[in-house]
């Protein structure tokens, strides 16, 4: 069940940012608001995560900045043509602290020559104070990770580079 006093404060605290998107999931609910006029708030229940009742699924959350022009913002897909390597770049989708794993003393979630499955968490980007999880969009094999951990990144940098399966 769904806390209107909580989606309420989510909407106080869209309004007063000057953030254009916010989506939030946590277990089995995801809600979405927008400002852009092209962009409905939903809230849905998802399916149920695939992780068992001992490893509960983390919150994630995203937010987009508003675009300054008035436009609507753009789909920001995360993967990018790696040019004439044939390569997919996984991007940063916002501003924030890029981290490999999802505490200190923990493995980091992907290694250089790994292999990944589309949906499989690849780090954690802490942005006003949430760990929000970015997780691969293709198959393939880990061949670059080019960012440090604990290092800030920006909106469009590229994270990893991936050779499809």
């Amino acid at each position: 069940m769904i806390d209107i006093e909580f989606v309420q404060a989510l909407i106080r605290m869209l309004d007063e940012s000057s953030l254009d998107n916010l989506e939030l999931r946590r277990g089995g609910t995801r809600i979405r608001l927008s400002k852009s006029p092209g962009g409905a708030a939903v809230v849905a229940e998802a399916p149920p995560a695939r992780s068992s009742a001992d490893n509960p699924a983390p919150a994630l959350a995203t937010a987009s900045p508003a675009p300054s022009d008035g436009s609507p913002p753009a789909t920001l897909p995360p993967v990018a043509d790696g040019s004439a390597t044939g390569l997919a770049e996984i991007t940063s989708p916002m501003v924030g602290t890029f981290y490999r794993a999802p505490s200190p003393e923990a493995d980091p979630y992907v290694e250089v020559g790994g292999t990944v499955a589309a949906g499989d968490v690849l780090c954690v980007i802490e942005a006003m104070k949430l760990m929000n999880e970015l997780e691969c969009e293709v198959a393939g094999r880990i061949v670059e990770i080019c960012v440090e951990n604990a290092e800030p990144v920006d909106f469009g940098q590229v994270l990893f580079r991936v050779d499809p399966a």
